[in-house]
C-alpha cells in the first residue's frame, strides 16, 4: 500500500538504519522537577489509576505498553507522564515532536533504532505532516515498514520489521487528529487542569527540590494564580524565589509573592499581560464581541495557535471567555475583572 511505503535508493537505506542521532535525552538538571514515578505523581487520579493498571498488566503479560495518546492544554504533565511510563517500563526514551517530523526518513530512522520495549514520545503529534503520518500505521500496528527499492518495472519491495515498542502521542488538540491515526492507540486519556489542593501539593514538593523556604499561605497564592496548570507554578515558584534571594531574607512570603508577581503582570487570577490584551481587544475593538478568533489574532498580532492553545483554555474554563457560532464573547465576570463597565446592550 503506498501509506506504507517509503521510497529510497539503496545506498541511503542503510543509512538510515545506521542513524543514531534522532535520539533525543533531556539533561538530568531540566528534569529535576519531575517526578519519577506514579506513585510520586501529584493530580490526574484518574490518568495514574489507569496507567498502573496497563502498566502491570503489560508487565505480568511481559509485553510492551499499548500506544497511549494523551490530550490536554499546555503544562499539565504530558510529558512528563511519557517520561514516567519509561522508568516503569525499564525502556529507553526517544523524544520528538510533530513539527520535527516534516520527512519520512527522519521517523523511519527512529524506529528502526528503538529497542524491545522502548517509548517513542512524539509531543504536538497532531502537526505531523500527512505523508509521514501514513508511515505510522504499520509501524504501530504490526510493528514493520515497508522499503521501496528502485523504480518502476526494476522496484522491489521489503518490510523490515521493528522491535515491539510503545509510542505515546501528545496533543492540545485532538481534534485535529486523523481517525486513523487516533485509532490505533490502545490508551487514550485526557488531562484537565488541577485543582487548588494539588497545586499546593506541587508547590510545597518543588520548593524543598529547590530550597526554599515557602509559607502554606504563600503556596496558597502562587497555586491560585497558576491557571491550574503544574507547569505554570513552578515557573512561578521559580521567580519568587529569585526575587526573595535578591530582594528579601530568603524566605517565600504572602508579600514577596504579591510583589515578584506583580513584577511578572501575573494579577490575582493568574492572568498575564497577553490574557488582559485578548479580553481588551474584544471589548474595546469589537464592543464584547462575538469576534472571530483570526481577527482578534491579526490586531493583537498574535499567532492564532498561541491564542487557542495556550490563552483561550483557561479563560474558558473560569468563564471570561465565552465561544459561540459567530465568535469569541467576553463575559460579565470579566469586564468585573477588568473593573471595566458592563453595558449588556452590546453583549
Amino acid at each position: 500500500m503506498a501509506d506504507s511505503i517509503l521510497t529510497h535508493s539503496s545506498d541511503n537505506i542503510q543509512g538510515l538504519l545506521n542513524n543514531k542521532s534522532l535520539d533525543v535525552d533531556l539533561e538530568p538538571e531540566i528534569l529535576s522537577l519531575r517526578p519519577e514515578s506514579l506513585k510520586d505523581y501529584i493530580g490526574q487520579k484518574e490518568v495514574v489509576e489507569a496507567l498502573i493498571i496497563a502498566i502491570e498488566a503489560a508487565n505480568l503479560r511481559k509485553e510492551p505498553l499499548d500506544h497511549i495518546l494523551f490530550h490536554g492544554p499546555p503544562g499539565l504533565g504530558k510529558t512528563t507522564l511519557a517520561h514516567i511510563i519509561a522508568n516503569e517500563m525499564n525502556g529507553h526514551l526517544t523524544i520528538t515532536s510533530g513539527p520535527a517530523l516534516d520527512k519520512g526518513g527522519e521517523l523511519i530512522g527512529m524506529l528502526t533504532h528503538l529497542e524491545e520495549g522502548d517509548i517513542l514520545f512524539i509531543d504536538e503529534i497532531h502537526r505531523i505532516p500527512k505523508t509521514v503520518e501514513e508511515f505510522l500505521y504499520p509501524a504501530m500496528e504490526d510493528f514493520a515498514v515497508d522499503f521501496v527499492f528502485d523504480k518502476g518495472v526494476h522496484a522491489r519491495s521489503h518490510r523490515y520489521r521493528l522491535n515491539q515498542f510503545t509510542m505515546v502521542g501528545a496533543t492540545t488538540r485532538v481534534g485535529l487528529l486523523s481517525a486513523p491515526l487516533r485509532d490505533r492507540f490502545g490508551v487514550f486519556r485526557s488531562l484537565d487542569f488541577y485543582s487548588i489542593d494539588d497545586l499546593i501539593k506541587i508547590t510545597k514538593r518543588s520548593a524543598v527540590l529547590l530550597e526554599v523556604a515557602i509559607d502554606d499561605q504563600s503556596a496558597l497564592e502562587l497555586s491560585r494564580r497558576s491557571r491550574g496548570t503544574p507547569r505554570i507554578v513552578n515557573r512561578l515558584l521559580k521567580r519568587v524565589r529569585d526575587y526573595t534571594m535578591v530582594r528579601s531574607d530568603g524566605k517565600i512570603t504572602l508579600d514577596v509573592v504579591d510583589a515578584a508577581l506583580a513584577l511578572e503582570g501575573v494579577d490575582k487570577r493568574g492572568l498575564t499581560n497577553l490574557d488582559r490584551n485578548y479580553l481588551k481587544t474584544i471589548i474595546d475593538f469589537y464592543h464584547g464581541g462575538p469576534v472571530g478568533i483570526e481577527t482578534i489574532a491579526a490586531t493583537l498580532q498574535e499567532e492564532t495557535d498561541t491564542l487557542v492553545d495556550v490563552v483561550e483554555p483557561y479563560l474558558l474554563k473560569i468563564g471570561f471567555v465565552i465561544r459561540t457560532s459567530s465568535g469569541r464573547k467576553v463575559s460579565k465576570a470579566a469586564y468585573q475583572h477588568l473593573k471595566l463597565p458592563f453595558q449588556p446592550e452590546l453583549f
